[in-house]
């Protein structure tokens, strides 16, 4: 895994724009991306990794960092998580997913969040096989994630 830098924010908005058309979902185009890839990728709270070959990405993850009062780190987001389809069920999600959790904890991150759509069963399943959950510790009813578009 590597992170990605600036100069790979053509290829980012490219993973991101098949990560969306994949799932029929309203998307900006590949170069809009990039060109926001391009001002993003150049914050300290802004991560992407690169799984696989640096010149033909197998898959990508895109995290932001926030502070947080419930801890001394930061919290991270996964905002989008994402392998190519005919590569899936290989272990290159797991990877990313690893390599997630070593960068949080040398970061000192209190936590990490991530949004999944409820019909999505296979990416909850995924995330779930790797320790992630919609309780908190000690609960046993489902947190909720909630969005208003402006």
């Amino acid at each position: 895994m590597g992170r990605s830098g600036a100069g790979r924010a053509d290829v980012v908005g490219r993973l991101l724009y098949d990560f969306n058309t994949e799932f029929d979902s309203p998307t900006p185009r590949a170069g809009e991306f990039a060109a926001r890839f391009a001002r993003l990728l150049t914050r300290d709270d802004v991560l992407v990794l690169l799984a696989g070959d640096p010149a033909e990405p197998t898959g990508f993850a895109y995290l932001t960092l926030r502070p947080s009062p419930y801890f001394d780190g930061p919290l991270m987001q996964l905002e989008e998580l994402y392998v190519v389809p005919a590569l899936r069920a290989r272990g290159i999600g797991t990877a990313l997913i690893r390599d997630i959790l070593r960068r949080a904890r040398e970061l000192g991150c209190g936590e990490i969040h991530i949004g999944v759509d409820e019909i999505d069963v296979a990416a909850r399943r995924f995330y779930e096989r790797h320790g992630f959950s919609n309780r908190e510790p000690g609960e046993d009813y489902r947190m909720l994630f909630y969005v208003r578009a402006l």
